[in-house]
């Protein structure tokens, strides 16, 4: 009895020693998001976080401010951006490390309106048609899906015409929100932001609520490529490494998928 007693004692003792060891290695990371990555990266979070034993706080905002946050000193371990450019720019300018690079989503744009019935034919007609008073889109000076909504009205020959009738959010969660509260009828916004309109829709039984949209067809607009990139400050973070390791795998892919993003 007193081997198998000492035996017991040994593996309670092994256990209690991985645990300590997990626990001290856990670590916390700052995570600078695109504005329409935002969401999903809440779900991702919890997700994340259950699995590995490290923690991450969120910093959200449009990639254009969130990279002169980052050359201004700004304390982020990791930058998730809503283009490549920016990532790019940090890894030649010695701010995130080399390599460490890579796209996590693709996304899509969408022309919505809070109108069920304001999108009932083809959305190319109602933007030549322009029969409303104001488009919301985002920034493109700050927003890569600003930019991918000027390419989608200049290659529909509109962008001169409607210009006086254009309204910009400093990002596309704001050129969304004119869009919501009635601010404008129409916008060119994510393609995940109309997805999460739709679920809460159908989730209280809303019918129509989640309004109309016409999903932009891809070759009105370059591909919007967000790359991640681990910044200089996060090169030995072990929750920093960890989560973009998590970021590459199935789990997450699934999740993307779900809140209409695609991998690339």
């Amino acid at each position: 009895m007193l081997p198998e007693l000492h035996r017991l004692l040994w593996l309670g003792a092994v256990v209690l020693c991985l645990n300590g060891c997990r626990a001290a290695q856990a670590e916390s990371a700052l995570v600078a998001v695109a504005t329409n990555f935002a969401e999903v990266m809440q779900r991702l979070e919890t997700d994340f976080e259950a699995q590995s034993g490290h923690s991450i706080t969120v910093v959200a905002g449009s990639t254009g401010k969130l990279y002169a946050q980052v050359v201004a000193g700004a304390p982020f371990d990791v930058l998730l951006a809503a283009d490549q450019l920016r990532p790019l720019r940090l890894e030649q300018e010695g701010l995130a490390v080399p390599g460490s690079r890579f796209t996590y989503a693709g996304g899509s744009l969408t022309l919505w309106s809070a109108d069920p019935q304001r999108l009932r034919e083809d959305g190319a007609s109602v933007l030549r048609g322009a029969a409303f008073r104001r488009l919301a889109i985002a920034n493109p000076a700050l927003a890569p899906y600003g930019v991918a909504a000027r390419e989608v009205l200049q290659n529909l020959g509109v962008y001169a015409r409607l210009s006086e009738r254009i309204v910009m959010g400093e990002n596309v969660g704001q050129a969304h929100a004119m869009v919501a509260t009635g601010n404008a009828e129409l916008g060119l916004v994510a393609t995940s932001q109309v997805s999460r309109v739709r679920r809460q829709a159908s989730a209280n039984s809303g019918g129509n609520r989640g309004g109309s949209r016409w999903d932009v067809p891809s070759n009105l607009y370059a591909p919007i490529r967000q790359d991640a990139v681990l910044l200089r400050r996060g090169r030995d973070n072990a929750a920093a490494v960890a989560l973009l390791d998590y970021l590459r795998g199935e789990q997450a892919g699934a999740v993307l998928q779900m809140f209409g993003y695609r991998r690339l």
